[in-house]
């Protein structure tokens, strides 16, 4: 693990520490190991799903499961809206993808961040086993994939129509493969003249250089024939950093709305590394790891450390997604220090109107004001809640009771991803709007998102917490598919927890038989509809692995590309890669390439 510059003062509340030993800041170093588990003391005084916390915003039997549009053009796939209903609450709904129902445009397919693939007819328990499914290619990239690709079907290009498949690289390379046959349709650069990657600031967070770690977004509707969202880094002759939001044509790679734009910001505060009353972002002391978020045609981008070197501290900015200009800038310790968003690559969460992540461990005002929120405005380490008009703001969060002490200790809540669920009933019909993740503490928080329970240094205001049914941290993010949520920490089986009214089962209803190192495993469900799901899970390591599973029965293997020889290899694995799938085919990123799997023969 990174160890910060000892002597710098670091302030997490009433709490002022003067050397901190292990500083990772939600999943940096290559330490993302079953070591980095220190089982801390779990949250006390967790209330059940009939808290406080949980109740009181949507009248029991009123809320209604509303049809919206997410205001992201729908273009993310089956993202989640908003819609008004008679309890007064407000729920969600699925929105009309622009383009084809197979698309994966964004990280874990939706805005959301469930992870699932609805329209897959093709793969199913019965024909994906090592005998009918297996590896069919590699398609061979400039350097480490650590995006997500994604995927847009019947795309009008090159002279033909293709689905096509978008691969981002550390190299800052973006290339167009045709999906089907591997053939490149274009390929473009997001360095500037004269400029190379990043370099790693010789730490093996994102190793060997840095170009581009986000996953990117896609919208269809945007420019003439739709845009992609990128950001990557790059170094200039003269030893200079710049980070730099792009829009490619989707058609051509050409850049779009005049851009790119250079990232830069300023925000009120005394923070560390602060001038004159404000803190400035410095592009060489930051990486964008979280994956992009599309929202109401603003694209957000969250900032973690680039190798955990002080000072730094936590971003959210958005730009206009017609323009390239900035539309909203927040910082999340203005006054204190730390507090990135990392989620091991996971992607801002959202429910068409708000935003919702785990922020990394970094400096907590413990002492509140008269609406609970902390004095000086800093909120390191927490499940924050964003309203986005007419400015980005925190509009509430959650707090662990012991979120001082977690953050002086790294053990954060930022190392693992956040997921929105859609709207449940409980057993008296009242509808429940929750979202969910876990971190280094390996605790399960599930949050009521109208009333998210704030902080008590006393006990844990919040929904529902499970305490001991994951075994390692979490540094990667959880799926859900068909009332059941998927978990997968570092040493540990992947664990399926099912929902009835309204609450995860108390323990895990299903499990894998096999573990996964570090850093575990970002699930992802391909089904059709609610028929014939199949969860598939990465393995990271000197040779890449990729499993499957029947997602009803997690003991139930249906592949494991390690069974076969060598005839399934793939490449070196990566580290946070999520697998996607579309249109009958699975797509795994590895250190130079896109490993493609699918039924034999096909």
């Amino acid at each position: 693990m990174k160890a910060h510059i000892p002597g710098r003062a670091a302030a997490f509340g009433a709490v002022v520490v003067t050397a901190i030993i292990v500083a990772c800041s939600g999943g940096g170093s290559s330490g993302d190991s079953a070591s980095t588990a220190t089982g801390g003391s779990a949250p006390s005084g967790a209330s059940s799903p009939s808290g406080a916390s949980a109740g009181g915003t949507t009248a029991p039997g009123g809320g209604s499961t509303g049809t919206g549009s997410s205001g992201s053009t729908g273009s993310t796939g089956s993202g989640s809206g908003t819609g008004s209903n008679a309890g007064g609450g407000s729920g969600t709904g699925t929105t009309t993808p622009v383009g084809n129902p197979m698309d994966v445009a964004t990280w874990h397919n939706d805005i959301g961040r469930t992870g699932q693939q609805l329209a897959e007819t093709t793969l199913t328990p019965a024909n994906v086993n090592s005998s009918t499914f297996g590896k069919l290619a590699v398609f061979s990239v400039d350097g480490a994939v650590d995006a997500e690709p994604l995927f847009l079907a019947g795309v009008p290009i090159a002279g033909g129509t293709h689905n096509v498949l978008y691969v981002a690289t550390e190299n800052a390379s973006v290339y167009a493969f045709d999906a089907d046959s591997g053939a490149v349709l274009w390929k473009t650069t997001t360095l500037g003249s004269g400029e190379s990657p990043s370099d790693d600031h010789g730490c093996s967070q994102i190793t060997p250089t840095i170009g581009i770690t986000a996953t990117p977004v896609i919208d269809r509707s945007r420019g003439p024939n739709g845009a992609m969202y990128v950001v990557g880094m790059s170094k200039d002759g003269s030893g200079g950093y710049h980070q730099r939001i792009h829009a490619l044509d989707i058609k051509t790679g050409a850049e779009l709305f005049n851009g790119p734009t250079e990232i830069t910001a300023t925000y009120p505060g005394n923070g560390l590394g602060s001038q004159n009353g404000a803190v400035s972002f410095d592009p060489g002391q930051y990486a964008e790891r979280a994956s992009l978020l599309l929202l109401n045609g603003v694209v957000y981008t969250a900032w973690t450390s680039h190798c955990d070197i002080l000072p730094y501290t936590g971003w959210v900015i958005g730009y206009n997604a017609n323009t390239l200009q900035q539309a909203s800038v927040l910082n999340l310790t203005p006054n204190g220090q730390m507090g990135a968003i990392w989620m091991s690559g996971a992607g801002l969460a959202s429910d068409g109107a708000s935003i919702y992540f785990l922020d990394a461990n970094g400096t907590f005002d413990a002492t509140l004001n008269a609406q609970d929120m902390p004095i000086n405005g800093d909120f390191g380490n927490g499940f924050l809640k964003l309203g986005t008009t007419p400015t980005l703001t925190v509009t509430d969060y959650f707090q662990p009771s012991n979120t001082v002490q977690e953050s002086n200790a790294d053990e954060d809540l930022g190392s693992g991803g956040a997921l929105v669920l859609p709207d449940l009933a409980d057993a008296s019909g009242t509808i429940r709007h929750l979202a969910l993740g876990a971190g280094k503490n390996s605790t399960i928080y599930v949050v009521n998102r109208d009333s998210m329970g704030k902080f008590d240094s006393n006990a844990d205001h919040i929904y529902q917490e499970l305490v001991g049914q994951i075994r390692g941290p979490m540094f990667a993010a959880p799926a859900y598919f068909s009332n059941t949520v998927y978990f997968g920490s570092i040493g540990d089986s992947i664990k399926a927890f099912t929902i009835t009214n309204a609450a995860l089962s108390a323990t895990p209803a299903s499990q894998t038989a096999n573990s996964f190192g570090s850093p575990g495993a970002t699930p992802s469900v391909s089904a059709n509809g609610r028929t014939n799901g199949i969860l598939w899970a990465a393995e990271n390591g000197t040779i890449a692995g990729l499993r499957a599973y029947d997602a009803t029965n997690l003991a139930r293997q249906l592949y494991n590309s390690g069974d076969t020889g060598g005839r399934d290899q793939f490449g070196q694995g990566n580290k946070f890669i999520t697998p996607m799938i579309a249109n009958g085919k699975v797509y795994v990123g590895t250190k130079n390439g896109v490993g493609v799997f699918g039924l034999l023969g096909k």
